[in-house]
C-alpha cells in the first residue's frame, strides 16, 4: 500500500518528515481552489467550508495526517465539518464565488478519463471516513492506489495551462510540465485538421474548375443575356442553406435521383449503387454547390473589366484561340482567381452545417468538433483552443498566400 510521501512524490511534491496533513491538504486543495477562483494556496478545509460542502477540500482532507501517520486531528476535524457543510461560512472569506465537486471531477476527467465516476462516487462517503483518510479512500475504492489519479489532480490544478492547446494538437502536459503525445486513442484532432484541410482544397479546386468557364461565358455574352444567366447564379442565395443541403441528402441517398440516373444510363446496377450520402463524397458535393457562387461572382466582376480588343489583337497577330486565351486573356484573369480562391478556401475551412448533415463519421470537419465542444461536451476551453489553432493556419495560409500570389494583385472588379 503506498504512503503519503510516496503519493506525493509520484506527483512531483517532495515533502520531509514532520509535515502536518494542514500543509498537505493545503498543496492539493488550495492549488485546485486556486485554479478556479484565482487565489493562492489556500488550505483544503477553507476552501471546502467556502464550497459549503465536499468539494475541492476533498482533495486536501485526502492527507489529513502526517507523513509519519500522526494524525492531525485539528485539521482532520476542520476538513471533516467542511465536507458536510458544517464549518461556518465566515471562514471562506476572500474567496471567489463556488463551484461543486461536480465541476471540478468534470475538470480532473479530461485529464483522466474515468476520474469524475471516482470522485464523486468517493465524496459520496467521505463524510463518514476516519483518519488515516489516504488508507480509507484506498478501502473504498482500489483506484484511489493509482498514481495516475493524483497526477491528474496536480496538472488540474494550475492556474494558467497551455493544456489545452497541447490537447488540440494532439499533445498533453505531463505531471513534470512537458510535452507528451496523446495515446493512441485519442490523437484525433491533427487527423481532422488534416481532412478540414482535405476538403477545403478539394472544394476550391472544384469550384475554380467549375466556375471559371461559367464566369467566363457570363463574360463573355452579352449584357442583357449574362444578366439573365446571372439570375441563376444568384438564386441558391435566396434559398436556406438548410434546404439546400437537405435536397442534397433526397438527391444523394441509394435511392435519391441521382443513383437512380446511375441506373437509368446504366453506369450501375440497382443491386449496387453507389454510396454518395453521409461520407466524405457526400461532404464534397454538397459544399462545392453552396460554395460555387464565391468563386464565380470574383471571376466575373474581374473578367468583365478585361477588355475583348486584347484576345482580337493576339488573333490578328497569327495567335490560335488557345495561346490568345493562355498568354493574353487568362493572366489578367488572375487576381479574379485569388479573390475566389481565398473566399472559397476561407469559408469552406470553417465550415460545419453541410458536413454536419451530410458527412457521416468519414465526412466530419473540425468545426463539427468545435461545436460538439461548445454544445455537448461543454468544454469551452477546448473548443476555444480548437478555434485559435484554426485561426493561426488560416493567418498562416493568408500570409504564404501574400508570400507567394501577392495580396495587392487580388481584385474584386
Amino acid at each position: 500500500e503506498p504512503s503519503t510521501e510516496d503519493i506525493l512524490k509520484g506527483v512531483g511534491i517532495e515533502v520531509g518528515a514532520g509535515v502536518g496533513g494542514s500543509v498537505l491538504g493545503g498543496i492539493l486543495g488550495g492549488a485546485i481552489g486556486s485554479a478556479f477562483f484565482g487565489a493562492g494556496a489556500v488550505p483544503g478545509a477553507v476552501i471546502g467550508s467556502a464550497l459549503g460542502g465536499a468539494t475541492a477540500s476533498f482533495f486536501g482532507s485526502l492527507f489529513a495526517q502526517d507523513v509519519e501517520g500522526q494524525e492531525d486531528k485539528s485539521m482532520g476535524r476542520a476538513i471533516t465539518a467542511a465536507a458536510i457543510g458544517a464549518v461556518p461560512g465566515g471562514v471562506g472569506k476572500g474567496i471567489k464565488g463556488a463551484m461543486s465537486l461536480g465541476k471540478v471531477a468534470t475538470r480532473v476527467n479530461r485529464e483522466l478519463s474515468g476520474a469524475r465516476s471516482l470522485l464523486t462516487s468517493t465524496a459520496r462517503e467521505a463524510k463518514i471516513m476516519e483518519a488515516p483518510f489516504l488508507s480509507a479512500l484506498i478501502l473504498e475504492d482500489k483506484e484511489w492506489a493509482d498514481i495516475e489519479i493524483w497526477r491528474a489532480m496536480k496538472v488540474a490544478s494550475k492556474t494558467y495551462t497551455v493544456g489545452y492547446i497541447a490537447n488540440a494538437l494532439d499533445m498533453k502536459i505531463t505531471v513534470d510540465g512537458e510535452l507528451a503525445r496523446q495515446d493512441e486513442g485519442r490523437r484525433i484532432h491533427i487527423k481532422l485538421f488534416l481532412r478540414t484541410l482535405e476538403i477545403s482544397l478539394v472544394v476550391t479546386i472544384a469550384c475554380l474548375l467549375l466556375g471559371y468557364p461559367v464566369a467566363y461565358l457570363l463574360a463573355s455574352l452579352p449584357l442583357r443575356t449574362s444578366n439573365l444567366l446571372l439570375i441563376l447564379v444568384l438564386m441558391p442565395f435566396w434559398t436556406s442553406l438548410l434546404v439546400r443541403t437537405t435536397a442534397w441528402i433526397a438527391m444523394l441517398q441509394s435511392q435519391g435521383v441521382m443513383n437512380d440516373l446511375f441506373v437509368a444510363f446504366g453506369l450501375t446496377t440497382d443491386d449496387m449503387r453507389f454510396s454518395l450520402i453521409y461520407n466524405k463524397v457526400g461532404t464534397l458535393i454538397a459544399m462545392t454547390h453552396i460554395m460555387l457562387p464565391f468563386m464565380i461572382l470574383p471571376l466575373f466582376s474581374v473578367m468583365k473589366t478585361i477588355s475583348p480588343s486584347y484576345v482580337r489583337a493576339a488573333k490578328s497577330m497569327g495567335a490560335t484561340n488557345w495561346t490568345a486565351f493562355w498568354k493574353v486573356y487568362f493572366p489578367q484573369s488572375v487576381p479574379g482567381i485569388g479573390a475566389g480562391v481565398l473566399l472559397v478556401f476561407i469559408l469552406a475551412i470553417g465550415y460545419y452545417i453541410t458536413p454536419a448533415l451530410v458527412g457521416g463519421q468519414e465526412g466530419q470537419m473540425i468545426s463539427n468538433i468545435i461545436d460538439f465542444h461548445m454544445r455537448s461536451s461543454l468544454n469551452w476551453n477546448l473548443a476555444a483552443a480548437l478555434g485559435l489553432v484554426l485561426l493561426i493556419f488560416v493567418l498562416f495560409l493568408f500570409w504564404l498566400y501574400d508570400r507567394i500570389v501577392g495580396i495587392d494583385n487580388m481584385k474584386l472588379g
